[in-house]
């Protein structure tokens, strides 16, 4: 195994990690408004996944959207600024929480309403195909959005299309609080995919090194085949739905369940076992020293000019 791919998706999962719980004390400081939506837990789906990009392919997600945004390259101060709804955030400050994005690395955004990110993907993969780009779209979606319309409109229209897109579940099991059992028939949700039909896949999410395995085979049959897949990828978050949601309805066994399995700290002790537990040391410190950088960013920035706020309307 390469050491320089682990410690880097070492490093990249910590940075989720340290951005949201930081964002979780900014918002009890009540510093961040409206709802925020953290990742903590299902880091290595996100950092798997894109570990595997070209700089000319897309990404779009939901509304749990910060960790996607990082792990795509983008600037902890950016994002960061953006929760606090500052004129300096990835967003210009109007997006907040749930609507990063950041065209400029291809990141197409989080998007608020469940579903809603679905059409908008095959829309970017027809458009990558179309143009002859050469580029693959990552669609991510949490297992509540797969009894949505928009996900079989997506996914039928991708494989009759043949869109080069792959359509990653981040089945946390619970649809904000509704766990899956009360949802879906089975647990088995890529199953789904037999019925359009394109390829599927179903990993462990807390596993990067099998995300990323998966995530690869897929990209690659996207690029070259220019057909779909459906990856299903179990995962945990560890806090609630949002910052709002207390998560008593789940149990502490199951919590403590899924902590024992913390992608992060399963990667740091195979960096120990490595014998390069300074490397990890030395990222530790560095992730650190770059979240509160991008704290100290945001809480100085300026909001954005109240003369300004009717601009990017359409009328």
């Amino acid at each position: 195994m390469d050491q320089d791919l682990i410690a880097d998706l070492f490093r990249q999962m910590l940075r989720i990690r340290r951005f949201e719980e930081e964002a979780a004390r900014l918002y009890t400081e009540r510093k961040i408004g409206g709802f925020l939506h953290l990742y903590i837990g299902e880091e290595a789906v996100a950092v798997g996944a894109l570990s595997v990009l070209e700089s000319k392919d897309c990404v779009i997600t939901a509304y749990r959207c910060h960790g996607h945004y990082l792990a795509r390259g983008g600037s902890a101060r950016a994002g960061m600024a953006e929760l606090l709804g500052k004129a300096t955030g990835c967003a210009g400050g109007r997006g907040g929480s749930m609507h990063f994005y950041d065209a400029s690395i291809n990141f197409m955004g989080g998007w608020g309403i469940v579903g809603g990110q679905l059409p908008v993907g095959a829309g970017l993969a027809f458009a990558q195909k179309y143009n002859n780009t050469g580029g693959v779209t990552l669609c991510f979606l949490g297992d509540g959005a797969v009894n949505i319309g928009p996900f079989h409109e997506a996914l039928s229209l991708a494989a009759l299309w043949k869109l080069p897109i792959v359509f990653i579940i981040e089945n946390n099991y619970f649809a904000m609080g509704t766990p899956l059992s009360k949802t879906a028939p089975t647990e088995d949700l890529a199953i789904r995919a037999l019925g359009y039909p394109m390829a599927r896949d179903t990993i462990d999410g807390h596993d990067v090194f099998a995300v990323r395995a998966a995530v690869h085979t897929a990209v690659r049959r996207a690029r070259e085949q220019k057909l779909p897949t459906l990856i299903e990828a179990k995962t945990y978050r560890y806090r609630g739905h949002s910052m709002a949601d207390p998560a008593k309805y789940r149990t502490k066994e199951d919590l403590e369940h899924w902590t024992q399995r913390d992608p992060i700290k399963t990667l740091g002790d195979k960096l120990n076992a490595l014998n390069l537990s300074q490397v990890r040391e030395r990222i530790t410190n560095e992730v650190e020293e770059e979240i509160m950088d991008a704290v100290k960013f945001a809480e100085d920035s300026p909001f954005p000019d109240p003369s300004t706020a009717l601009d990017y309307v359409y009328v």
